[in-house]
């Protein structure tokens, strides 16, 4: 694969973006693989590398319906790898009592959309085991995955974005991997972390993207921002999937002598404003993009954020290019989603404004 600018570029279909750069720097030991099969190792590490792990939800015991358990329950037996009823509620409650016991819980929400019946358990309870027991208890062990965004024909109950909802909630952490190699050291590090972590998975990029992910045991920082692409004249700030719609506006918007620098926040709550606040004091100028609605979105937060860090520094008006203020639609979701014309559209209006 071509190398590029400060991380090496993967494969998804016709699109490439750079990847992780932390990893590069150490020997490479791993193969190709895809973020499904990436997200698989990293349970098969956890379950592996501690005893008190559980992998638990919808359908995870014959693999799940993208198939990121799969095998789990063959090696490390039904009692630690198990189905749960289609219940969200439950499934959170119970996974709250489990890490509340000194486990790791690792519960999946089968799609995203599905995750609001749990919303009581992870806001009320998980969010707050610690604080309301003046820290003598926690469900620090408590990881939950869910998959989440387009995937080009979900409609409205198999597409959304939630992740904004729990950006709200302090006691939380929010992680949202863009790559598979990403996605790996990401997880294995919501696990280990000693707090409650909701992590959403694209599952738009769970085949499509493909790199060479280090097989050994590995954690990527949380709270730790990437610069994945230099620039001097805008910053670009995303997560997830939406990195890749990024990168390619960035490339198109090169062609035209505009130097973008992209950031891959990775974790949402609590994000790394400082990585972000350097760059934009260097290219005065911001653009935030993501998939969820406009109104009320995380790039709302970030936003405001730099506003008040870098007032006198900005160049032009923080631009945001995100999904609409709709449900998500069927038919026309190539007309919700902030695709790359749409961004380089707003680069050039916040270059030349």
């Amino acid at each position: 694969m071509a190398l590029r600018g400060l991380g090496r570029r993967i494969s998804i279909g016709k699109r490439c973006f750079s990847s992780a750069s932390e990893v590069e720097k150490r020997p490479r030991d791993g193969k190709q693989i895809n973020l499904f099969s990436a997200i698989n190792q990293a349970l098969h590490i956890a379950l592996e590398t501690d005893s008190r792990a559980y992998v638990f939800g919808e359908d995870v015991g014959f693999g799940g319906v993208f198939r990121c358990t799969t095998g789990l329950a063959d090696r490390f037996g039904r009692n630690r790898v198990f189905n749960t009823p289609l219940c969200e509620q439950g499934i959170a409650g119970f996974a709250i009592g489990l890490a509340a016991m000194g486990n790791r819980a690792i519960a999946e929400i089968q799609f995203a959309d599905y995750i609001y019946p749990a919303f009581d358990q992870i806001v009320n309870e998980a969010a707050k085991f610690r604080y309301r027991s003046g820290n003598q208890f926690n469900c620090g062990g408590l990881t939950i995955r869910s998959p989440y965004g387009a995937v080009g024909h979900g409609g409205h109950y198999h597409s959304q974005s939630p992740e904004a909802f729990f950006c709200h909630v302090p006691g939380l952490k929010v992680v949202i991997p863009r790559s598979p190699q990403q996605a790996k050291g990401l997880l294995l590090a919501c696990i280990r972390d000693p707090n409650p972590v909701v992590f959403f998975e694209p599952k738009w990029l769970y085949r499509l993207a493909v790199e060479e992910v280090p097989e050994r045991d590995y954690m990527l920082p949380l709270s730790q921002a990437e610069v994945i692409r230099q620039g001097s004249d805008i910053t670009l700030v995303g997560w997830g999937a939406q990195l890749s719609v990024l990168e390619r506006a960035c490339d198109e918007a090169a062609k035209d002598g505009i130097s973008c620098e992209l950031i891959d926040l990775r974790t949402l709550i609590p994000w790394d404003k400082e990585t972000v606040e350097a760059s934009v004091r260097k290219t005065g100028r911001l653009l935030v993009s993501h998939e969820a609605p406009v109104t009320g979105g995380f790039g709302a937060e970030i936003s405001a954020s730099i506003a008040e860090r870098c007032f006198l520094r900005l160049e032009a008006p923080v631009a945001r290019i995100c999904g609409l203020d709709t449900p998500f639609p069927l038919v026309y979701e190539p007309f919700y989603m902030p695709t790359k014309n749409k961004v380089l559209d707003a680069i050039k209006a916040t270059v030349n404004y």
